[in-house]
């Protein structure tokens, strides 16, 4: 019944479609910023502005929730299985109930393989790493286990030992930081009284009179201050600079816990079935699957995009570089077990295996599985040096081998020369698309919530515009649903800032649509496929 039911309201639908156009794109294309907002968006708009839409909010989100309101009205959808290869999930989180995939095959905590497929009361998915968190980067790998074949050895050397001199730099830089904001904040909280104040406090402070101490606290402070730098922000950067010395460069460090050989695809006995993160800090993974399938108004945290999915867990992304085989052992994992999206919120400059990442997303095409990946947060031009950001649908500059991978820069809420974010990586050839990624409102662990930014966020939502289309119009394959996505976007037509070389350049020359993700044109061309 629920199939007839579709079919039937897709004919009414179609036929609104094709007679006297009142259904149509949303905005086709764009050749200004006349509809940019005239005021500053409020907290509830920013929380929820990847779901807006450019003409009926000035903001351009994906028109999600005017795709729910004129389109999507009484239909039912298919449940989609997504797949995260992220860290790990809070799988328990508020806003993530009722959406985790359950595998029926399995039985629960039986210490047996129920289902056959390799793997061990794998309910939920997979964790690859154990109980490994913070791990190297694959240059520091390459030094570190002497992989002198691999073509860019020379260039890890010469480039660690660049990162190492500018980490050491920045971790003392930060160190003085620290310990100078909480010196000065304690003089300036006893001269006030106030451990709570703020920058018109330290406006307050003028007496020349006044001790060295006082007046070189309040000068330190506000240059801080000024600027909305706090001191959680100063100890943040800190600690991530001693994270780079002590874990991401150093050669001597290696986080690995299972013991399996990194450099044998099929040394495959590893892992467990703990998907959760397994510290708070943990949180990229929850994040991703908010933007991907938060609980939509239930007056918590986002409105994830669907909430027909099923989202399954693999944890193999750690605090460093993602192993290939563990990448690639989690995509057929995915694949192998009824995935029709995989989303990569993850990325790396060097590689030792790439073949056997390859190998996978090659599979995963076979299969007829989309694959969403983020582009990378470096503010590069990947169409130079043959797009060494792995992993790619493209190897060494060749032709793509892949024709359901999708490569995702990030757009941001600012409908200007600012529309994409500054660090987002871009290419003519070698990003598909953008979509909303900065600042973006999604779950953190143990039921809290936050604006995070990335082409790491970019991706879950192009995956969530894919998991719509595909709910509902399961019958529609992968390279399909990635020629839609591609094809329905919203033109561009304006120049932005934020190039390599700091020059203005035409957004439609940044990706190979020059379009940022529309779930309403989506659904519409869709539909439209659908009747062809």
């Amino acid at each position: 019944m629920k199939n007839f039911n579709n079919y039937f309201f897709l004919l009414i639908l179609l036929g609104l479609f094709y007679s006297c156009g009142s259904i149509k794109f949303t905005n086709d294309y764009i050749t200004s910023t006349s509809l940019k907002k005239a005021t500053e968006p409020s907290l509830l708009e920013r929380q929820n502005w990847y779901n807006l839409d450019i003409s009926d909010d000035s903001i351009p989100g994906m028109s999600v929730d005017k795709a729910y309101n004129e389109l999507l009205k009484g239909l039912k959808a298919d449940t989609v299985i997504v797949a995260v290869i992220d860290t790990g999930i809070d799988i328990y989180h508020e806003d993530l109930q009722g959406l985790i995939w359950v595998n029926g095959d399995e039985i629960s905590n039986n210490g047996k393989d129920d289902d056959n497929n390799g793997y061990v009361d794998d309910i939920h998915g997979w964790n690859y790493l154990e109980d490994a968190y913070d791990e190297t980067l694959e240059m520091t790998r390459l030094l570190r286990d002497g992989i002198k074949n691999n073509r860019k050895y020379n260039d890890a050397k010469s480039e660690i030992d660049a990162n190492i001199n500018e980490s050491n730099d920045n971790l003392t830089q930060y160190k003085g930081y620290v310990e100078g904001y909480k010196k000065s904040k304690k003089i300036i909280s006893k001269y006030l009284t106030n451990d709570d104040f703020s920058l018109d406090d330290l406006k307050t402070i003028v007496d020349d009179s006044l001790s060295e101490d006082i007046l070189n606290a309040k000068e330190f402070l506000t240059s801080f201050m000024s600027i909305d730098i706090s001191l959680d922000y100063l100890i943040e950067g800190k600690n991530y600079f001693e994270e780079q010395s002590k874990y991401h460069y150093n050669v001597n460090f290696n986080g690995r816990k299972s013991d399996d050989n990194i450099y044998d695809i099929n040394d495959i006995n590893y892992g467990d079935y703990k998907v959760n993160n397994i510290k708070s800090a943990e949180s990229h993974g929850t994040h991703v699957s908010g933007i991907i399938a938060g609980l939509r108004n239930n007056s918590l945290g986002n409105n994830g995009i669907n909430n027909h999915v099923k989202i399954m867990a693999l944890r193999a992304v750690p605090n460093g570089d993602e192993y290939d085989k563990d990448i690639a052992r989690a995509i057929i994992y995915a694949v192998d077990n009824g995935a029709k999206i995989i989303n990569g919120s993850f990325g790396k400059y060097y590689s030792s295996n790439p073949e056997w990442v390859i190998d996978a997303i090659r599979y995963a095409s076979r299969k007829d599985v989309l694959i969403v990946h983020a582009s990378g947060n470096e503010s590069k031009d990947l169409d130079k040096n043959n797009n060494d950001n792995y992993p790619n649908d493209q190897y060494f500059g060749n032709n793509e081998f892949s024709d359901t991978f999708i490569n995702v820069g990030a757009s941001s809420i600012n409908y200007d020369k600012n529309i994409i974010g500054s660090f987002s990586n871009y290419g003519k050839q070698n990003v598909d698309i953008f979509a909303p990624g900065v600042s973006i409102y999604s779950a953190l662990p143990e039921n809290k919530y936050e604006f995070q930014s990335g082409t790491s966020m970019a991706a879950p939502s192009t995956t969530g515009v894919a998991s719509l289309i595909f709910s509902y119009f399961p019958n529609l394959s992968a390279k399909k649903v990635k020629e839609i996505i591609i094809e329905s976007g919203i033109n561009i037509d304006f120049e932005i800032d934020g190039t390599e070389n700091d020059a203005k350049v035409s957004f439609k020359n940044l990706s190979k649509s020059g379009k940022i993700v529309n779930a309403y044109n989506a659904l519409i061309l869709a539909s439209r496929s659908k009747r062809k």
